[in-house]
């Protein structure tokens, strides 16, 4: 597993990361939030080898990040934030270099190679030097050589930045379908990647974890989780009649909808529906709300701000 104990970075009189702590098991697609400046990006540079922590350490399948760095890094594949490639090589003479930095030679290189680019549908591009290439294609790029020598660890800095929608739902099913027996972290301020992706999120600010929990977990937290939303024309008089129910605790009406939300007594969709039955209103949409990760997110990040 990865096991982060106490991670501290300073920058001079800036704390980046205060004391993080957290483990992560295989099968595990975990989600690494946090608003900008969060100190995603340097836990991740940390546990790569990319910084060493000020104080505290971590150890990656077993190897001390700080005294047995080498062997941690042999078990991570690393996308770095932006993807720094060399610009000047071609994709194919890069991904060579690649797998043999990572010790293959031979025909394994080239079953290696192979295997990426085919994964990232890189093929079309494998004579075109790196540095002409489009944003999401360096992406992709970078994403290859994080993967061709199969670890059991991922670390992936914003993965699917710059990707367009096909793009992203490719990169998105790869990590499903790697996700089965390695450890994959993804940082993302894509708040839908949680949704689409992860089986556990964390919420950072300030370099301090402020939430852990499954993606469910984090939606029975919003003010939303099972809260009511209708578009209807009678909006003034459905507010004030929902409003009464004991199964409402609140209402609001925003942008031409109404959202009631639930008191805790009793079942608040049922008595919805019950009270538009009999009123008779011409509702087009109505919806049961499984809470609003957008709101969570600021709610927990605005609170550490506070």
């Amino acid at each position: 597993m990865i096991e982060a104990k106490s991670l501290t970075r300073e920058f001079g009189a800036l704390r980046a990361v205060d004391e993080l702590s957290f483990s992560v098991e295989p099968g595990t697609v975990l989600g690494f939030l946090g608003p900008n400046g969060a100190g995603k990006s340097t836990t991740m540079k940390m546990l790569t080898g990319f910084l060493a922590p000020t104080s505290g350490t971590a150890s990656i399948m077993g190897h001390d990040i700080i005294e047995d760095g080498l062997a941690a890094r042999r078990e991570m594949g690393y996308l770095p934030e932006g993807a720094p490639l060399y610009g000047e090589l071609n994709v194919a003479r890069f991904l060579h270099f690649a797998a043999e930095a990572r010790g293959f030679r031979g025909e394994e290189v080239r079953r290696r190679v192979h295997s990426a680019v085919d994964r990232l549908n890189l093929g079309e591009v494998m004579g075109q030097s790196i540095e002409t290439l489009s944003k999401g294609f360096k992406r992709r790029v970078g994403l290859a050589q994080a993967i061709l020598h199969d670890p059991p660890v991922l670390i992936l800095d914003e993965p699917t930045d710059g990707l367009d929608p096909n793009q992203k739902h490719q990169v998105r099913r790869l990590i499903r379908e790697m996700s089965s027996d390695k450890i994959i972290i993804v940082s993302t301020h894509i708040l839908e990647e949680v949704d689409a992706l992860c089986s556990r999120a964390m919420i950072i600010a300030r370099g301090k974890l402020l939430a852990d929990d499954t993606p469910t977990g984090l939606l029975k937290r919003s003010r939303y989780h099972n809260a009511v939303t209708l578009v209807l024309d009678e909006l003034e008089a459905a507010a004030s009649r929902l409003g009464e129910l004991p199964e409402s605790r609140e209402v609001e009406v925003r942008r031409g909808r109404l959202t009631v939300f639930p008191s805790g007594k009793g079942k608040l969709f049922e008595a919805v529906t019950e009270v538009v039955r009999e009123a008779g209103w011409d509702v087009d949409q109505i919806q049961l709300e499984p809470g609003r990760l957008d709101e969570v997110f600021r709610t927990v990040t605005g609170q550490e701000a506070a």
